[in-house]
């Protein structure tokens, strides 16, 4: 690729990690997403992300200070939902339980 065509690729790959943060992606995942999506390899995606974060160092820090407060809250989220669900399935078995118990009570009279 000659350097006339490198920087509209780079500014192209710029916008399109610009996209992946709106939708608050790490940087793993914005590789994952345009290698899969766009078909750009991810160092290249790693190198211009890396730039980024040279020329916007403040903002950088406060994003992935966000997207790690976001994955704790989403772990948080995720073991609450697990867990109501496992009750749930548990109180579930308990009544069906409880009502057979009842049904055979029932016939024996």
């Amino acid at each position: 690729m000659g350097d006339s065509s490198a920087a509209p690729y780079i500014h192209m790959v710029q916008h399109l990690i610009e996209k992946c943060l709106l939708f608050h992606m790490t940087k793993e995942e914005c590789m994952e997403a345009l290698s899969k999506h766009a078909n750009i390899k991810p160092v290249i995606t790693s190198t211009v992300w890396n730039e980024l974060e040279k020329e916007n160092k403040l903002f950088f820090e406060a994003y992935s200070k966000k997207i790690r407060e976001e994955g704790i809250s989403e772990m948080e989220t995720r073991l609450m939902i697990q867990k109501m669900v496992s009750e749930s399935s548990s109180r579930d078995s308990d009544d069906l339980s409880l009502k057979k118990k009842e049904k055979g009570v029932g016939k024996r009279c």
